[in-house]
């Protein structure tokens, strides 16, 4: 897994939508995360797909139900992703203002 392959994942808002919901750390069936999404549950498991894809949600059957669960990891990578880039530019920043103040 990559980190553009997480941030494409999360680039779509049903997608989008579907992390927020297991951000409580709760797993949900299909059925469940597919409820006020406005798609069919057909749609919803393509979306989760995408998601199983980039490694940002795990799939675990429980007798007739497959339940969703988040792979917070995979979302800490990405995390870090934009902690390096926010800490670039907070160096970058810093010369620009001694620079500017001397």
């Amino acid at each position: 897994m990559t980190v553009a392959q997480i941030f494409k994942a999360l680039g779509d808002p049903v997608r989008l939508k579907i992390v927020k919901r297991l951000s409580d750390g709760s797993s949900y069936t299909i059925g469940n995360l597919s409820k006020d999404l406005g798609i069919s549950r057909q749609g919803a498991r393509k979306q989760i797909q995408t998601l199983v894809s980039a490694k940002v949600v795990h799939l675990k059957p429980v007798g007739r139900e497959i339940k969703v669960t988040l792979d917070t990891s995979s979302l800490e990578l990405g995390r870090a992703f934009i902690a390096n880039l926010e800490n670039q530019w907070d160096q970058r920043l810093k010369a620009l203002k001694d620079l500017t103040e001397k």
